[in-house]
């Protein structure tokens, strides 16, 4: 039988700490939570081993991304997804340069924060039987030839064992995806995650449905080029219709978009109208 991974969990607040220590291990994890950088760094320089560590990125003392980088160089195998609350994307972006798997917006979906930790524990898989099989090379290697001795020649009095390359049965790690596109666009104070479907506007999350993303996405790659309603029907809802049926449509998104950000900074508006052409995002 399998034994449940190990999850730590970093968190200097007591409620969302013991919130994810209560769910995580009502859904068969192994979990342990500290309130402190020092205090998991502690935890990993007395050899416990961690599957996974969760790790709020605002911490007293040392911060998630200084824990993110100790943790890389302690212990590589540990997945990290990284907790951020009024934090901007350009932050998680370091995350990940990092070496983070993943992060999550605080707070954040119990089914977001499964599928995450899944596929996190999943990507980790190929990588630690790679570990293994370099461990077994390593030691064929270094013993090979009292391997030799132990098995003797073949009946033609060659070796039983061929000479062997130490890195020729390396398989090698799984092939990362390349999209033609890049997962993070940043146009002046805007910044989209294509992967999360998620925006910030000088480090505060938009909430935006997925039309809205995906017609604010276009918009900023196409600027500064001004973009008919019609050709954003066609790109971004996937239809075809006249014009004034294509106005009406976008005219509506364009609307929420400028009102969601209007939340945070009354005095911004991100998108101009251009009359009678279309629409293009702000320089």
């Amino acid at each position: 039988m399998t034994s449940p991974a190990r999850i730590l969990v970093v968190d200097d607040e007591e409620n969302i700490r013991s919130s994810l220590q209560e769910m995580l291990s009502l859904t068969g994890y192994n979990v342990i939570a500290v309130e402190s950088g020092e205090a998991a760094l502690k935890l990993i320089a007395g050899q416990e081993k961690f599957d996974l560590a969760l790790i709020d990125i605002k911490l007293e003392g040392l911060t998630g991304i200084e824990v993110l980088a100790m943790l890389r160089r302690l212990t590589p195998e540990t997945v990290v997804i990284i907790l951020t609350a009024n934090a901007s994307l350009e932050t998680a972006v370091e995350a990940l340069r990092y070496g983070a798997h993943d992060y999550l917006f605080k707070p954040c979906k119990p089914t977001e924060l499964q599928e995450s930790i899944e596929r996190g524990l999943r990507n980790r898989q190929p990588e630690l039987r790679q570990q293994a099989l370099l461990h077994q090379l390593d030691f064929l290697a270094s013993n090979l030839e009292d391997i030799r001795s132990t098995l003797g020649g073949n009946k033609d009095g060659e070796p039983f064992l061929a000479d062997f390359d130490n890195t020729a049965a390396v398989p090698s790690p799984p092939a990362e995806d390349n999209p033609s596109q890049p997962r993070f666009l940043q146009r002046g104070r805007l910044t989209l995650d294509f992967l999360r479907h998620a925006v910030t506007l000088d480090g505060q999350l938009i909430d935006l449905s997925p039309t809205e993303f995906d017609l604010l996405a276009y918009l900023i790659q196409q600027a500064p080029r001004v973009v008919s309603p019609q050709e954003l029907t066609i790109n971004v809802k996937k239809y075809e219709t006249d014009e004034w049926a294509a106005n009406e449509a976008v005219r509506q998104n364009i609307y929420r978009i400028r009102q969601k950000i209007k939340e945070f900074n009354n005095d911004i508006d991100i998108i101009r109208t251009v009359r009678g052409v279309g629409y293009t995002i702000e320089e």
